[in-house]
């Protein structure tokens, strides 16, 4: 798994403004990753949103406009599954792009918690599900709210 080996970082996010933004496609696995990135943003005390968009392709229009729109910072969760046409690699690669010029145009942190995946077990055991071996969706939020709160910190100095 490529979890192994991740850090535990506890991050404060009193003050902090996060919307977490869910692609539609693929229910179990998504909506397990929102429960982990909600518990994630609750246990640190940010204040959070939830908007729901089509699909992974529409994730960073979204958060675009949820970061100059006085968001914090941003999870941003998806599910895409590999088929049989060039479908998938268009997808993946639009939206892994989309969300980084995302963050470059703002200056402000996206959790990316997009899952490319070659078949749904991989989502499940990713999910953060009972079961499941790594929880995607938790990870995202920290590494938005450890971002935003090392942003607020740079600004400062």
């Amino acid at each position: 798994m490529s979890g192994e080996g991740s850090p535990t970082i506890a991050v404060d996010g009193h003050g902090l403004n996060v919307v977490i933004i869910a692609g539609q496609w693929h229910d179990v696995i998504t909506n397990g990753m929102i429960a982990g990135a909600q518990r994630t943003l609750n246990e640190s005390g940010a204040s959070h949103t939830l908007v729901r968009v089509s699909g992974s392709f529409e994730l960073p229009l979204a958060s675009k406009v949820a970061l100059e729109n006085g968001a914090d910072a941003v999870v941003a969760l998806g599910v895409i599954i590999r088929g049989g046409t060039p479908h998938f690699e268009y997808v993946s690669s639009a939206t892994t792009d989309g969300l980084l010029r995302v963050m470059l145009d703002t200056g402000k942190p996206v959790g990316f918690g997009v899952l490319t995946l070659d078949d749904e077990q991989q989502g499940l055991d990713r999910a953060g599900l009972p079961g499941s071996k790594e929880d995607k969706g938790a990870e995202a939020a920290t590494a938005a709210l450890s971002t935003a709160v090392l942003i607020k910190q740079l600004a400062k100095k």
